[in-house]
């Protein structure tokens, strides 16, 4: 960017110490650097938000392209359901031809309620109440009810 060596440096560096002084050149350069420190902060942010912006944009074309083909896909289903009625619909007009569905396409799946206690407590009453909600094996009730044992 800049053609900065380290002659250029130095004697820029000379001139600043002899112009501004040994006393104030320390407080000068702290400036500086907290200034170019802030610029940098400020252009690395800038650059985020650039990207930031580009993703974005990427992100709505893709939405866009994925809203088309479900569009799409749903217009084809659509379509082929209409195609399906309108079949179903000709072949139940005709009465000499039995349309007959297999046995099983009419079973329903039993409802799992089977599994759940109706009137069971609730485990949130039985901690509330104290009431025991698991039950402890022979070891574990043996250790919970051990005495302490006791350090001579």
């Amino acid at each position: 960017m800049f053609d900065i060596g380290v002659t250029k440096l130095a004697i820029v560096g000379s001139i600043a110490l002899i112009v501004i002084g040994p006393e104030k050149l320390p407080g000068l350069a702290k400036t500086l650097g907290a200034l170019l420190g802030r610029a940098r902060r400020y252009v690395a942010e800038v650059k985020e938000e650039v990207n930031r912006s580009i993703d974005l944009e990427e992100l709505r074309k893709m939405k866009d392209t994925m809203e088309s083909a479900a569009q799409a896909v749903e217009t084809s289903i659509q379509s082929s359901a209409e195609e399906v009625e309108k079949t179903w619909s000709t072949a139940k007009g005709l009465d000499d031809v039995a349309v007959s569905l297999p046995y099983y396409s009419f079973h329903q799946q039993p409802k799992k309620r089977w599994r759940t206690k109706i009137s069971a407590t609730p485990n949130w009453y039985k901690a509330r109440s104290g009431t025991r909600t698991k039950a402890l094996s022979g070891a574990a009730r043996v250790a919970r009810f051990r005495p302490p044992k006791v350090n001579p």
